[in-house]
């Protein structure tokens, strides 16, 4: 087959946090979005020194879902309703800001004092409209209880969303594609029609698009209505993403999502403000940036 079922290809913008390196993808000009996915970073592959790690101060959310999948390393996540969770490789952290939510990222004190390897995906999820309001909510499902389906040499993890004839338990506001793809060398699947939208990132090694080569670290956004073949030679790791596009237009500036530019400045004015609520043991946070315009996704 052609390449014609890839719709554009995406290379990810990268930023050096400190001690580590992110690759962003989404949002892009090319495509803002795919399905009710808004912003894609590829964290690391990163590794730290004893006494080196993450350190995300309190910082806040509206209007989306942030979504941690890891491939090394492990996360402590903290937020304001009062959640204390650690996450490792394969284990999936969903949290719904909705109204708003405030949380910390940091590397555990035993990873931390002993080195380490960070490697990982973060996403956000924009919400639709009728949830933009809902009560923030977190979410935490280890790699047992997520799907994982061995078809044709590929291991395939539903981490949210529906994939493959298989439904991940996380909590999802739309339909929704999301899966983490390891494949052996020499090995092929069938991504079908399922979901209107989908994008196919390439962590690792090769992967090919209807025969048409993916380079490693940028997605393919693909064009709807038909089946398309993923085939590896040497074993890819990939995430497969995409879902409903989403019900409207979306604004985007620092954390905060809405489709209303009224929701993010009542949002900006409430964290000047700390009272969009507080991580317990936590006394420092991340301030609002300079004012900088906003970004707005197109209407779906």
């Amino acid at each position: 087959m052609s390449s014609t079922m890839i719709r554009t290809l995406l290379k990810p913008h990268e930023h050096d946090v400190g001690v580590l390196m992110v690759r962003r993808v989404l949002p892009a000009l090319a495509a803002r979005t795919v399905g009710p996915f808004i912003f894609f970073d590829h964290i690391g592959l990163a590794t730290l020194v004893p006494d080196q790690g993450l350190d995300v101060r309190p910082h806040p959310h509206i209007g989306l879902a942030t979504v941690t999948y890891l491939f090394e390393d492990a996360i402590m996540h903290r937020d304001s309703v009062g959640s204390v969770q650690k996450i490792v490789p394969g284990d999936v952290n969903w949290m719904t800001a909705g109204r708003g939510i405030v949380h910390s990222e940091r590397t555990p004190d035993e990873e931390r004092a002993s080195g380490h390897a960070m490697h990982g995906i973060q996403t956000w999820v924009a919400l639709p409209v009728a949830s933009e309001d809902i009560e923030p909510a977190f979410e935490h499902h280890a790699a047992a209880a997520l799907p994982q389906i061995e078809r044709d040499g590929v291991t395939l993890r539903v981490i949210a969303g529906t994939a493959f004839g298989a439904k991940a338990p996380t909590r999802t506001f739309s339909p929704t594609l999301y899966v983490a793809a390891q494949f052996a060398s020499a090995s092929a699947i069938t991504l079908d029609t399922e979901h209107k939208e989908r994008g196919i990132y390439l962590v690792s090694d090769d992967l090919s698009i209807d025969g048409e080569p993916l380079p490693e670290q940028q997605m393919a956004v693909l064009a709807p209505g038909a089946d398309v073949r993923l085939a590896s030679a040497h074993g890819a790791v990939a995430m497969l993403l995409g879902g409903a596009p989403l019900d409207g237009a979306r604004f985007i500036e620092w954390n905060f999502v809405s489709s209303t530019r009224e929701k993010i400045e009542a949002a900006k004015t409430a964290w000047c403000e700390q009272r969009m609520g507080h991580v317990p043991g936590e006394t420092e946070f991340i301030p609002l940036p300079p004012q900088r315009r906003e970004t707005r996704a197109p209407e779906a």
